[in-house]
């Protein structure tokens, strides 16, 4: 990624979108639509969109996998770690307190 927006192709990404658009012009090409890179849409779904061209819209997301971890157990060392970090901020707020302290006053 250049920036949030931008991104350079590879060449495997530019096969890759070569592929699907030559599977998908052909009706035998056994064209799948793949959440979060591309989907047929009929003139209808993008009227009703008022012809809105954004793709998020149409592609959607692509899944994400899991980690296999159950949410509570991430849940649970989540909060753990921003509890240890919150009192790593107290200790070093009363250190910073103590050195201006001593240069202000």
């Amino acid at each position: 990624m250049i920036s949030r927006a931008q991104r350079v192709l590879t060449t495997d990404d530019i096969n890759a979108i070569a592929d699907t658009y030559h599977s998908w012009r052909n009706k035998n090409g056994n064209y799948k639509d793949k959440a979060g890179f591309c989907k047929s849409v009929k003139l209808e779904e993008i009227a009703a969109h008022k012809y809105v061209l954004t793709p998020g819209l149409y592609v959607g997301l692509a899944e994400r996998e899991g980690d296999g971890r159950p949410f509570a157990a991430k849940m649970q060392q989540l909060t753990a770690d921003l509890a240890e970090n919150f009192a790593k901020s107290h200790t070093l707020e009363q250190k910073i307190k103590k050195k201006y302290e001593r240069t202000w006053f």
